[in-house]
Formats: structure tokens, C-alpha cells, sequence
């Protein structure tokens, strides 16, 4: 794994944006790369100035929605037994699968937008959505969206740490559920204050009337 990443970075390294889409395309058809290896180094090249924010958030989410529009159609074309009998030539863990299979059982399609901050599960929710043949265009709605804070917050997390950036293979996954805490106090604080402006307006509206 080792010798992979120095030829993953050097991939990120020389082909700048392409290689970004190319190796988040590949992480999102379920092969092991590590996101926090591909958007943590190209973190850091935006620290170095090698790289723009925009371009490596666009080159990460264009691969990561290629990629998982590949896993789902692998899902829901060849099925389960077909990712059980050929996925370990992959590299694809049964019991990662089986995770996955386990989350979307019990959320059903929300867990194609919640997976995405979670380790693991992330990578490998796009087959069961897959084998249970959810509407398309659902599916790359949820993707999207709950794939789009994850890539932004990795690469964020790769430019403040700078030459550190390699920290985020240690603590990715750690980092990934801290992420899912706050944005869940972020969105309860939102909705309470929204609440709160919308009765406020409620008792002006009526001393007015």
C-alpha cells in the first residue's frame, strides 16, 4: 500500500485535477484508495499553491459521482452474487458489503446521503442502492449532496494542516464522525433559531392584527 500511494501521489502530483477525478472515480467504485490520501495531498497542494480549491472540489466530486454511478449500475445489473463472486478481485470486502447492505436496510434510501460521512460504509453504499434498483435520479440527488460536504471538508482539512496533511491518513475516519457530530448541532441549531424567527413573527403578525 505503501509503494500505491507514492504512485498515487505522484499521479496527483504531475496530473494535478485529471488525476484527482481519476483516483476519486476509482475510491467511489468501491477499489481501496483512500479519499483522505487523494483530497488530503491535493489539500496540501492548494497550501503550496500547485492547486485551486474549486478545481480539486470539482475534480473530486466529477469522479466521485462517475465512480458511484459505476458501483450502482455494477449493482444493479450484476446483483449481489455477482459482487460476492468477482468484488475480491477488486479488492472489495465482503464484509464491507455487507455493512453497507446492513445500513440500507435500516434507513433505507436516506443512507445513500448520510453514508457519505461515514467510514467505510461511504465507499460501498452505492451497491445495495443498486441492488434494490432505487430511482436514478434520487440516488445521484443524494450523492451528490452528501458527497459534496465530505470532499470540500477533506480538502479544507489537507490545506489547514499544509506539510501535516499527512496526519489525515491517521485520523480520517475519526475526523469523518466528528464531522457528522457537528454538522448535526450546525443543522439542530439552524432549525431551532428558524423555528424561534418563525414564532416570533407569528406573535408580531398578531398584535398587528
Amino acid at each position: 500500500m505503501e509503494q500505491l500511494s507514492t504512485i498515487f501521489l505522484d499521479f496527483i502530483a504531475s496530473w494535478g485535477y485529471v488525476a484527482v477525478a481519476v483516483l476519486m472515480a476509482a475510491e467511489n467504485a468501491c477499489i481501496p484508495i483512500p479519499s483522505e490520501l487523494i483530497l488530503g495531498f491535493s489539500g496540501y497542494l492548494i497550501f503550496v499553491g500547485k492547486m485551486h480549491f474549486t478545481g480539486a472540489l470539482i475534480g473530486g466530486m466529477v469522479g466521485g459521482m462517475a465512480g458511484s454511478i459505476f458501483a450502482y449500475l455494477v449493482g444493479h445489473y450484476g446483483g449481489r452474487s455477482f459482487v460476492d463472486s468477482y468484488g475480491k478481485y477488486f479488492f472489495i470486502k465482503k464484509s464491507h458489503v455487507d455493512l453497507a447492505q446492513e445500513w440500507f436496510d435500516k434507513y433505507g434510501l436516506k443512507a445513500v446521503f448520510f453514508s457519505r460521512l461515514l467510514p467505510v460504509v461511504r465507499t460501498f453504499i452505492s451497491l445495495p442502492a443498486g441492488f434494490a434498483h432505487v430511482d436514478m435520479k434520487r440516488f445521484l440527488t443524494l450523492t451528490f449532496l452528501g458527497s459534496l460536504p465530505w470532499t470540500a471538508l477533506i480538502l479544507f482539512a489537507g490545506m489547514m494542516l499544509g506539510e501535516s496533511w499527512e496526519i489525515m491518513l491517521s485520523i480520517g475516519h475519526e475526523a469523518s464522525i466528528a464531522f457528522v457530530v457537528v454538522a448535526a448541532l450546525v443543522i439542530g441549531v439552524l432549525y431551532l433559531r428558524h423555528r424561534r424567527k418563525k414564532k416570533e413573527r407569528l406573535v408580531e403578525q398578531t398584535e398587528l392584527d
